[in-house]
């Protein structure tokens, strides 16, 4: 039975399970069937990892105050965060993996930095 390659149509030569005719063939199939979720998942990061370097750059002591203008100005996105954490009195910390910031009064915020 004559097996041919899902990426170029040419004849697959070798093992039996083999699936594609080349190396080539097979990252280019890969690449294109992942193209979509693979943009998704690189703008996010991107977008995570861009909040991430502006709290670390404007919270250098692990513990300060910002303002929103300032967090926006650096081009802060506040809808790209990793995690919330909830104290016990229920205030809410939003944190871009271990930097946090908490919402404070005049559109300030309260800059944190997790520790181990």
């Amino acid at each position: 039975m004559q097996k041919n390659c899902p990426e170029c149509g040419d004849k697959i030569i070798g093992r039996i399970d083999k699936k594609f005719c080349s190396d080539g063939c097979r990252n280019a199939y890969n690449n294109r069937i992942n193209k979509d979720s693979k943009n998704l998942i690189r703008n996010t990061n991107n977008r995570l990892r861009k909040n991430y370097r502006i709290l670390e750059q404007l919270n250098p002591d692990k513990k300060t105050k910002t303002s929103r203008a300032k967090l926006i100005e650096k081009g802060f996105d506040f809808n790209y965060i990793t995690s919330l954490y909830k104290t016990k009195a229920g205030t809410i910390y939003y944190f871009v993996y271990d930097q946090g910031y908490l919402p404070l009064e005049n559109d300030y915020f309260a800059l944190v930095k997790r520790s181990d």
